[in-house]
Protein backbone atom coordinates (compact mmCIF):
# COMPACT_ATOMS: atom_id res chain seq x y z
CA UNK A 1 0.00 0.00 0.00
CA UNK A 2 1.70 3.27 -1.17
CA UNK A 3 0.75 6.84 -1.51
CA UNK A 4 1.65 8.25 -4.80
CA UNK A 5 1.66 11.84 -5.52
CA UNK A 6 0.11 12.73 -9.50
CA UNK A 7 -0.69 15.80 -11.35
CA UNK A 8 -4.37 15.96 -11.31
CA UNK A 9 -5.96 15.85 -14.58
CA UNK A 10 -6.43 19.58 -16.85
CA UNK A 11 -10.10 19.21 -16.24
CA UNK A 12 -10.45 17.61 -12.98
CA UNK A 13 -12.84 20.07 -11.68
CA UNK A 14 -15.78 19.83 -14.50
CA UNK A 15 -15.15 16.05 -14.70
CA UNK A 16 -15.87 15.77 -10.65
CA UNK A 17 -18.84 17.56 -11.15
CA UNK A 18 -20.16 15.33 -13.82
CA UNK A 19 -19.77 12.48 -11.37
CA UNK A 20 -22.17 14.33 -9.69
CA UNK A 21 -20.35 15.83 -6.52
CA UNK A 22 -21.85 18.84 -5.33
CA UNK A 23 -18.29 20.71 -3.83
CA UNK A 24 -14.79 20.14 -4.84
CA UNK A 25 -12.79 22.97 -3.95
CA UNK A 26 -13.05 26.02 -1.51
CA UNK A 27 -13.47 25.60 2.14
CA UNK A 28 -14.93 22.06 1.68
CA UNK A 29 -12.86 20.70 -0.54
CA UNK A 30 -14.19 16.92 -0.50
CA UNK A 31 -11.79 15.53 -3.73
CA UNK A 32 -8.10 15.56 -3.58
CA UNK A 33 -6.55 13.56 -6.63
CA UNK A 34 -3.29 15.50 -6.42
CA UNK A 35 -2.35 11.64 -5.52
CA UNK A 36 -3.94 8.22 -5.22
CA UNK A 37 -3.49 5.27 -3.01
CA UNK A 38 -1.84 1.96 -4.83
CA UNK A 39 -3.12 -1.80 -3.29
CA UNK A 40 -1.90 -5.06 -4.68
CA UNK A 41 -3.94 -7.84 -5.23
CA UNK A 42 -3.58 -9.43 -1.85
CA UNK A 43 -4.16 -6.41 0.10
CA UNK A 44 -7.41 -5.77 -1.82
CA UNK A 45 -8.65 -9.39 -0.91
CA UNK A 46 -7.76 -8.79 2.15
CA UNK A 47 -9.98 -6.09 2.60
CA UNK A 48 -13.01 -7.77 0.79
CA UNK A 49 -12.59 -10.16 3.37
CA UNK A 50 -12.70 -8.30 6.10
CA UNK A 51 -16.11 -6.55 4.83
CA UNK A 52 -17.48 -9.93 4.72
CA UNK A 53 -16.85 -11.05 7.69
CA UNK A 54 -17.42 -8.04 9.66
CA UNK A 55 -21.14 -7.78 7.52
CA UNK A 56 -21.90 -11.20 9.50
CA UNK A 57 -20.53 -10.07 13.06
CA UNK A 58 -22.17 -7.31 12.58
CA UNK A 59 -25.78 -9.11 12.20
CA UNK A 60 -24.53 -11.07 14.88
CA UNK A 61 -23.58 -8.52 17.54
CA UNK A 62 -27.73 -6.65 16.36
CA UNK A 63 -29.13 -10.41 17.14
CA UNK A 64 -27.37 -10.16 20.25
CA UNK A 65 -28.63 -6.97 21.48
CA UNK A 66 -32.14 -8.05 20.08
CA UNK A 67 -31.98 -10.88 21.86
CA UNK A 68 -30.93 -9.79 24.95
CA UNK A 69 -32.72 -6.28 25.15
CA UNK A 70 -29.64 -3.97 25.41
CA UNK A 71 -31.42 -1.21 23.94
CA UNK A 72 -30.58 1.13 27.29
CA UNK A 73 -27.05 0.94 26.64
CA UNK A 74 -27.16 1.98 23.34
CA UNK A 75 -29.90 4.58 24.47
CA UNK A 76 -31.84 3.28 22.42
CA UNK A 77 -35.30 5.64 23.04
CA UNK A 78 -38.45 2.57 24.06
CA UNK A 79 -40.63 4.13 21.11
CA UNK A 80 -37.89 2.96 19.23
CA UNK A 81 -37.86 -0.70 20.08
CA UNK A 82 -40.89 -1.99 18.36
CA UNK A 83 -39.87 -0.43 15.38
CA UNK A 84 -36.41 -2.21 15.56
CA UNK A 85 -38.03 -5.63 16.51
CA UNK A 86 -40.20 -6.30 13.67
CA UNK A 87 -38.38 -4.39 11.20
CA UNK A 88 -35.78 -6.93 12.27
CA UNK A 89 -38.26 -10.22 12.11
CA UNK A 90 -40.06 -9.02 8.88
CA UNK A 91 -36.61 -8.32 7.10
CA UNK A 92 -37.90 -5.24 4.82
CA UNK A 93 -35.44 -4.07 2.10
CA UNK A 94 -31.91 -2.96 3.39
CA UNK A 95 -29.58 -1.49 1.35
CA UNK A 96 -26.08 -0.23 1.83
CA UNK A 97 -23.10 0.36 4.85
CA UNK A 98 -19.52 1.47 4.91
CA UNK A 99 -17.17 -0.02 7.21
CA UNK A 100 -14.25 2.49 8.28
CA UNK A 101 -10.91 0.90 8.67
CA UNK A 102 -7.97 1.48 9.30
CA UNK A 103 -5.30 -0.15 7.54
CA UNK A 104 -1.95 -0.04 6.25
CA UNK A 105 -1.37 -2.62 3.94
CA UNK A 106 0.76 -4.86 6.13
CA UNK A 107 -1.38 -5.16 9.28
CA UNK A 108 -5.15 -7.20 9.40
CA UNK A 109 -7.72 -4.24 8.73
CA UNK A 110 -9.28 -2.93 12.47
CA UNK A 111 -12.78 -1.58 12.68
CA UNK A 112 -13.17 1.94 13.64
CA UNK A 113 -17.21 2.04 13.18
CA UNK A 114 -20.00 0.94 10.61
CA UNK A 115 -22.11 3.65 9.09
CA UNK A 116 -24.82 1.34 8.60
CA UNK A 117 -27.54 4.10 7.48
CA UNK A 118 -26.43 7.19 6.28
CA UNK A 119 -23.01 6.76 4.91
CA UNK A 120 -21.43 9.70 3.03
CA UNK A 121 -18.67 9.91 0.15
CA UNK A 122 -20.75 7.17 -1.97
CA UNK A 123 -20.66 9.30 -5.32
CA UNK A 124 -16.90 9.60 -4.76
CA UNK A 125 -16.37 6.56 -4.43
CA UNK A 126 -18.70 4.82 -6.44
CA UNK A 127 -18.80 7.41 -9.77
CA UNK A 128 -16.15 9.78 -9.30
CA UNK A 129 -12.51 7.61 -8.80
CA UNK A 130 -14.06 5.26 -11.22
CA UNK A 131 -13.78 7.95 -14.22
CA UNK A 132 -10.33 8.96 -12.67
CA UNK A 133 -9.34 5.48 -13.35
CA UNK A 134 -10.46 5.24 -16.22
CA UNK A 135 -9.05 9.05 -17.14
CA UNK A 136 -5.51 8.25 -15.74
CA UNK A 137 -4.84 4.40 -15.68
CA UNK A 138 -7.52 2.54 -17.90
CA UNK A 139 -5.40 -0.49 -17.58
CA UNK A 140 -4.99 -0.84 -13.50
CA UNK A 141 -7.90 -2.24 -12.00
CA UNK A 142 -9.86 -0.91 -9.37
CA UNK A 143 -11.76 -2.53 -6.11
CA UNK A 144 -15.30 -0.77 -7.16
CA UNK A 145 -18.00 -2.72 -7.89
CA UNK A 146 -20.52 -0.25 -6.14
CA UNK A 147 -23.20 0.78 -8.94
CA UNK A 148 -23.65 -2.54 -10.79
CA UNK A 149 -24.12 -3.77 -6.74
CA UNK A 150 -26.44 -1.61 -5.97
CA UNK A 151 -28.48 -1.57 -9.35
CA UNK A 152 -28.47 -6.07 -9.22
CA UNK A 153 -29.63 -5.28 -5.88
CA UNK A 154 -32.69 -2.47 -6.14
CA UNK A 155 -33.71 -5.44 -8.79
CA UNK A 156 -33.23 -8.37 -6.42
CA UNK A 157 -35.56 -5.82 -3.95
CA UNK A 158 -37.93 -4.96 -7.06
CA UNK A 159 -41.10 -7.22 -5.55
CA UNK A 160 -41.15 -5.98 -2.34
CA UNK A 161 -41.61 -1.84 -3.56
CA UNK A 162 -45.34 -1.43 -4.24
CA UNK A 163 -45.43 -0.63 -7.64
CA UNK A 164 -41.76 -1.07 -8.10
CA UNK A 165 -41.75 2.96 -7.10
CA UNK A 166 -38.97 4.47 -4.48
CA UNK A 167 -39.06 7.99 -3.38
CA UNK A 168 -36.05 9.54 -2.16
CA UNK A 169 -35.36 12.21 0.42
CA UNK A 170 -32.86 13.98 2.46
CA UNK A 171 -32.23 16.97 3.94
CA UNK A 172 -31.83 20.00 1.86
CA UNK A 173 -27.87 19.57 2.03
CA UNK A 174 -25.75 19.53 -1.20
CA UNK A 175 -23.82 16.40 0.47
CA UNK A 176 -27.32 14.48 0.82
CA UNK A 177 -28.69 15.70 -2.00
CA UNK A 178 -25.85 14.61 -4.20
CA UNK A 179 -25.95 11.25 -2.62
CA UNK A 180 -29.85 10.29 -2.83
CA UNK A 181 -29.62 11.41 -6.84
CA UNK A 182 -26.85 8.48 -7.03
CA UNK A 183 -29.27 6.22 -5.43
CA UNK A 184 -31.81 7.18 -7.53
CA UNK A 185 -29.98 6.88 -10.79
CA UNK A 186 -29.04 3.14 -9.92
CA UNK A 187 -32.79 2.39 -8.68
CA UNK A 188 -33.89 3.96 -12.44
CA UNK A 189 -31.37 1.61 -13.98
CA UNK A 190 -32.57 -1.42 -12.31
CA UNK A 191 -36.06 -0.35 -14.22
CA UNK A 192 -37.59 1.40 -10.81
CA UNK A 193 -39.46 4.42 -11.43
CA UNK A 194 -38.58 7.46 -8.62
CA UNK A 195 -38.59 10.97 -7.69
CA UNK A 196 -36.91 13.03 -5.18
CA UNK A 197 -37.89 15.68 -2.49
CA UNK A 198 -36.67 17.34 0.65
CA UNK A 199 -37.32 15.35 3.36
CA UNK A 200 -39.34 18.05 5.41
CA UNK A 201 -42.16 17.64 2.39
CA UNK A 202 -43.18 14.26 4.01
CA UNK A 203 -46.22 14.64 6.43
CA UNK A 204 -48.71 12.44 8.35
CA UNK A 205 -52.53 13.13 6.80
CA UNK A 206 -54.07 10.84 10.17
CA UNK A 207 -54.03 8.01 7.97
CA UNK A 208 -50.73 7.53 6.23
CA UNK A 209 -47.18 8.70 5.04
CA UNK A 210 -47.44 11.52 2.28
CA UNK A 211 -45.15 13.66 0.27
CA UNK A 212 -45.69 16.23 -1.77
CA UNK A 213 -49.12 16.55 -3.37
CA UNK A 214 -50.53 14.60 -0.53
CA UNK A 215 -49.45 11.84 -2.71
CA UNK A 216 -49.43 8.28 -0.25
CA UNK A 217 -45.84 7.21 0.61
CA UNK A 218 -44.98 3.44 -0.64
CA UNK A 219 -41.48 2.32 -0.22
CA UNK A 220 -39.34 5.30 0.21
CA UNK A 221 -34.86 5.82 1.07
CA UNK A 222 -34.70 8.83 3.39
CA UNK A 223 -30.75 9.66 3.72
CA UNK A 224 -31.78 10.64 8.19
CA UNK A 225 -31.25 8.98 10.89
CA UNK A 226 -33.49 7.26 12.34
CA UNK A 227 -32.71 8.75 15.89
CA UNK A 228 -33.79 11.59 14.88
CA UNK A 229 -37.31 10.58 12.97
CA UNK A 230 -38.32 8.69 16.37
CA UNK A 231 -38.01 12.36 18.23
CA UNK A 232 -39.86 13.86 15.32
CA UNK A 233 -43.22 14.80 15.96
CA UNK A 234 -44.55 12.08 13.56
CA UNK A 235 -42.58 9.86 15.41
CA UNK A 236 -45.60 7.84 17.37
CA UNK A 237 -46.87 7.05 13.56
CA UNK A 238 -43.71 5.42 12.10
CA UNK A 239 -45.57 2.03 13.06
CA UNK A 240 -48.40 2.64 11.02
CA UNK A 241 -48.74 0.11 7.67
CA UNK A 242 -47.94 2.02 4.64
CA UNK A 243 -44.70 3.09 4.42
CA UNK A 244 -41.71 1.11 3.47
CA UNK A 245 -39.03 2.88 5.19
CA UNK A 246 -35.26 2.17 3.61
CA UNK A 247 -33.20 1.40 5.50
CA UNK A 248 -35.41 -0.12 7.95
CA UNK A 249 -35.25 0.68 11.65
CA UNK A 250 -33.14 -2.31 12.94
CA UNK A 251 -30.26 -0.34 10.99
CA UNK A 252 -30.01 1.83 13.94
CA UNK A 253 -28.53 -0.88 16.00
CA UNK A 254 -25.64 -1.40 13.60
CA UNK A 255 -25.21 2.79 13.23
CA UNK A 256 -24.63 3.22 16.98
CA UNK A 257 -21.01 2.85 17.93
CA UNK A 258 -22.36 1.20 20.84
CA UNK A 259 -22.31 -1.91 18.34
CA UNK A 260 -18.53 -1.76 18.96
CA UNK A 261 -18.62 -3.33 22.99
CA UNK A 262 -20.97 -5.96 21.56
CA UNK A 263 -18.84 -6.75 18.84
CA UNK A 264 -16.15 -6.87 21.37
CA UNK A 265 -17.85 -9.22 23.83
CA UNK A 266 -18.95 -11.67 21.25
CA UNK A 267 -15.46 -11.53 19.96
CA UNK A 268 -12.77 -10.65 21.93
CA UNK A 269 -9.54 -10.40 20.31
CA UNK A 270 -10.48 -10.47 17.10
CA UNK A 271 -8.31 -9.56 14.34
CA UNK A 272 -10.37 -7.05 12.65
CA UNK A 273 -12.03 -5.54 16.00
CA UNK A 274 -10.47 -3.07 18.35
CA UNK A 275 -11.10 -3.63 21.81
CA UNK A 276 -14.09 -1.42 23.60
CA UNK A 277 -15.95 -0.41 26.26
CA UNK A 278 -19.35 1.17 27.57
CA UNK A 279 -17.18 1.89 30.96
CA UNK A 280 -14.37 3.52 30.53
CA UNK A 281 -10.71 3.19 29.02
CA UNK A 282 -9.75 0.29 32.12
CA UNK A 283 -6.27 -0.54 31.24
CA UNK A 284 -5.80 0.80 28.19
CA UNK A 285 -3.03 3.43 28.18
CA UNK A 286 -4.34 4.97 24.45
CA UNK A 287 -7.49 5.44 23.50
CA UNK A 288 -10.02 7.32 21.72
CA UNK A 289 -13.75 8.29 23.43
CA UNK A 290 -16.50 8.42 20.81
CA UNK A 291 -20.24 9.43 21.71
CA UNK A 292 -22.51 7.08 20.88
CA UNK A 293 -24.51 8.40 17.79
CA UNK A 294 -23.16 12.16 15.82
CA UNK A 295 -21.81 12.86 12.80
CA UNK A 296 -18.26 11.96 11.41
CA UNK A 297 -15.28 12.64 13.34
CA UNK A 298 -17.77 15.08 16.26
CA UNK A 299 -16.99 15.01 19.79
CA UNK A 300 -13.62 12.95 19.98
CA UNK A 301 -11.39 12.63 22.39
CA UNK A 302 -8.11 10.93 21.21
CA UNK A 303 -5.57 10.46 24.36
CA UNK A 304 -2.08 9.41 23.93
CA UNK A 305 0.20 9.66 27.49
CA UNK A 306 0.87 12.73 27.59
CA UNK A 307 -1.44 14.30 25.26
CA UNK A 308 -4.86 14.66 24.24
CA UNK A 309 -6.52 15.32 20.89
CA UNK A 310 -10.47 16.45 20.74
CA UNK A 311 -12.66 17.62 17.91
CA UNK A 312 -15.73 19.92 18.74
CA UNK A 313 -19.49 18.40 18.29
CA UNK A 314 -20.23 20.26 15.15
CA UNK A 315 -23.80 21.23 16.93
CA UNK A 316 -25.13 17.76 17.84
CA UNK A 317 -24.91 17.21 21.37
CA UNK A 318 -23.04 13.94 22.79
CA UNK A 319 -24.74 12.35 26.27
CA UNK A 320 -23.35 9.05 25.97
CA UNK A 321 -19.88 7.42 24.73
CA UNK A 322 -17.91 4.45 24.17
CA UNK A 323 -14.12 3.94 24.96
CA UNK A 324 -12.38 2.25 21.87
CA UNK A 325 -8.59 1.27 21.65
CA UNK A 326 -6.68 3.86 19.43
CA UNK A 327 -6.23 1.91 16.26
CA UNK A 328 -2.32 2.03 14.51
CA UNK A 329 -3.60 4.69 11.80
CA UNK A 330 -0.13 4.33 9.81
CA UNK A 331 1.03 8.25 8.69
CA UNK A 332 1.51 8.62 4.49
CA UNK A 333 3.48 11.57 3.34
CA UNK A 334 2.14 13.18 6.72
CA UNK A 335 -1.84 11.62 5.95
CA UNK A 336 -4.06 9.63 7.92
CA UNK A 337 -6.04 7.64 5.55
CA UNK A 338 -8.91 5.94 6.44
CA UNK A 339 -10.48 3.42 4.12
CA UNK A 340 -14.21 2.71 3.73
CA UNK A 341 -15.51 -0.67 2.65
CA UNK A 342 -18.67 -0.37 1.07
CA UNK A 343 -20.73 -3.21 2.12
CA UNK A 344 -24.19 -4.02 -0.42
CA UNK A 345 -26.92 -5.69 0.62
CA UNK A 346 -26.79 -8.58 3.26
CA UNK A 347 -26.34 -11.44 1.30
CA UNK A 348 -24.05 -13.74 3.46
CA UNK A 349 -20.25 -14.09 2.74
CA UNK A 350 -21.09 -11.33 -0.45
CA UNK A 351 -21.20 -7.92 0.33
CA UNK A 352 -18.15 -5.89 -0.30
CA UNK A 353 -18.62 -4.06 -3.39
CA UNK A 354 -15.82 -1.47 -3.18
CA UNK A 355 -13.77 1.28 -1.18
CA UNK A 356 -13.02 4.58 -0.81
CA UNK A 357 -10.27 6.34 1.03
CA UNK A 358 -10.43 9.57 2.95
CA UNK A 359 -7.37 11.56 4.56
CA UNK A 360 -6.76 14.23 7.42
CA UNK A 361 -4.00 15.48 8.79
CA UNK A 362 -4.52 14.49 12.19
CA UNK A 363 -5.63 10.66 13.13
CA UNK A 364 -9.26 12.10 13.33
CA UNK A 365 -11.03 11.94 9.84
CA UNK A 366 -14.03 13.94 10.05
CA UNK A 367 -16.92 14.74 7.46
CA UNK A 368 -14.59 17.34 5.78
CA UNK A 369 -11.88 15.21 5.36
CA UNK A 370 -10.57 14.96 1.44
CA UNK A 371 -11.13 11.93 -0.41
CA UNK A 372 -8.39 10.15 -2.87
CA UNK A 373 -8.62 7.50 -5.21
CA UNK A 374 -6.91 4.33 -5.62
CA UNK A 375 -6.23 1.92 -7.69
CA UNK A 376 -4.69 -2.00 -7.90
CA UNK A 377 -2.54 -4.20 -9.89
Amino acid sequence: MRRIASPPRPDWQKRVEQAGIAWHSGDRTGWNESAFYEFTAKQVEVLEAAANELEAMALAAARHVIDNKLYAQLSIPPIAVPLIEASWEAQPPSLYGRFDLAYDGAHPPKLLEYNAETPTSLVEAAAAQWRWLQDTFPQRGQFNSIRQRLVALWKKLTPCLPGAHVDFCSMDHAGDRMTVAYLRQTAEQAGLTAAAFPIDEIGWNGAAFVGPLDRPLAAVFKLYPWEWMVREEFGKHLGAAGALWIEPPWKMLLSNRGILPVLWKLYPRHPYLLEASFDGPGLLLSWVRKPLLGPEGANITLHQPGQDLETPGGGYRAESFIYQDLAPLKSFDGQYPVVGAWAIGHEAGNVAAGIGIRESATPIVTSLSQFVPHLFD
